[in-house]
């Protein structure tokens, strides 16, 4: 996400508009949208300030009190899946998803990978050959 104009800015522009320049012309002066000549300048009259508002941020993880449980549990029992986790926690009475479970072990480091020796289809090198069909038949 881009950063915001700098309050320096917004306040020459919302003077600019102040002294009766149009908001197209400052917009042109001080190469920006007029949409956001327009805004800053609502801003201002309304709230006094043409400050940016606060940027939003990702949101805390919501299982960061129970981390600590979570990574001892795979810790003990390294099978368990991720769903089977979100049940155990949600019998506890902590209500969690599927996608904040994988936020805490993937920031742990950890991962789920599937064990390639033992669901292997199989290779066909290391199988006996099929055997060759005894009597085939000739076209008439």
């Amino acid at each position: 996400m881009p950063k915001p104009y700098s309050l320096d800015l917004r306040e020459r522009v919302v003077a600019a508009v102040a002294a009766g320049e149009s908001c197209r012309q400052v917009a042109k002066t001080f190469k920006v949208s007029v949409a956001s000549v327009v805004k800053w300048s609502q801003r201002f009259r309304a709230t006094g300030s043409a400050a940016a508002k606060p940027m939003r941020g990702r949101p805390g993880l919501s299982l960061a009190p129970h981390r600590a449980w979570v990574l001892t549990r795979l810790a003990s029992a390294p099978d368990v899946t991720l769903r089977s986790l979100v049940v155990e926690l949600g019998e506890c009475g902590v209500v969690t998803s599927y996608g904040a479970m994988w936020r805490i072990v993937h920031a742990a480091g950890l991962s789920f990978k599937k064990n390639s020796v033992r669901h292997r289809a199989g290779s066909t090198r290391r199988r006996t050959k099929t055997r060759e069909v005894a009597g085939l038949s000739t076209p008439p």
